[in-house]
């Protein structure tokens, strides 16, 4: 009995503390807020002649730019990293925010990613540079677009439209600031933005159960 005790001790233990740690530093914190309440999207046309919008929606939001089939290994770090994750989830989506006129790159991109991934909950929508501008100033971003109007970072909406990121002290109390994720590090999306994303859905899954526990109480 000592013996297995002793054993567990030296080889089970360090173990599991490494795996507890390792899934992130950010883990168990609820997610700060970057700027609230987004603004909601125009009426643009998607790629699959879908409705989209924020609310309601656990969103990761992109911004192709003209170069839509140039970042197609950016899209599938994204699609191999976070949205296989989570796609499940129904109240989740991925919405990329591409030029008019970048439809033909938009549907090859799509076509590659669907080889090997279903894609139900990634959108694309369609708008004019300056809309595009105009939008992406309602974010109140440190970072900038490219003169192509897209960027390598996604971002993270929650259902309420707040953006929602990495603000403040982590919890090993270093400074910490991150308002979106760049989808050509799988580095960061596999450590950072996965963290992340569990947090948010993990303070919906809260939310559920206090709302269910609430209506059980008062026979709702």
């Amino acid at each position: 009995m000592k013996k297995n005790l002793v054993l567990f001790v030296l080889f089970i233990l360090p173990i599991v503390a490494y795996l507890f740690f390792a899934s992130g530093v950010n883990s168990f914190s609820k997610l700060p807020f970057i700027t609230k309440n987004v603004s909601e999207f125009g009426k643009w046309k998607s790629n699959d002649d879908k409705t989209i919008q924020l609310k309601g929606k656990i969103t990761i939001l992109g911004f192709s730019g003209n170069e839509v089939y140039a970042k197609r290994g950016n899209y599938f770090n994204l699609s191999q990293k976070i949205y296989k994750k989570y796609s499940e989830f129904k109240d989740f989506q991925i919405v990329i925010i591409a030029p008019i006129g970048s439809e033909k790159e938009v549907d090859s991109v799509m076509n590659k990613l669907k080889s090997v991934s279903e894609m139900n909950h990634w959108h694309f929508l369609y708008a004019q540079p300056n809309e595009i501008d105009a939008f992406y100033k309602t974010l109140n971003l440190k970072e900038n677009l490219t003169i192509q109007k897209g960027t390598s970072n996604v971002y993270i909406i929650d259902k309420d439209k707040n953006l929602r990121g990495r603000k403040g002290f982590n919890n090993k109390k270093d400074t910490e600031y991150k308002e979106g994720y760049n989808t050509s590090l799988v580095s960061e999306l596999h450590n950072e933005m996965t963290d992340d994303v569990r947090i948010i859905l993990a303070e919906y899954r809260l939310a559920l159960k206090k709302n269910n526990a609430n209506r059980k109480k008062y026979g709702l």
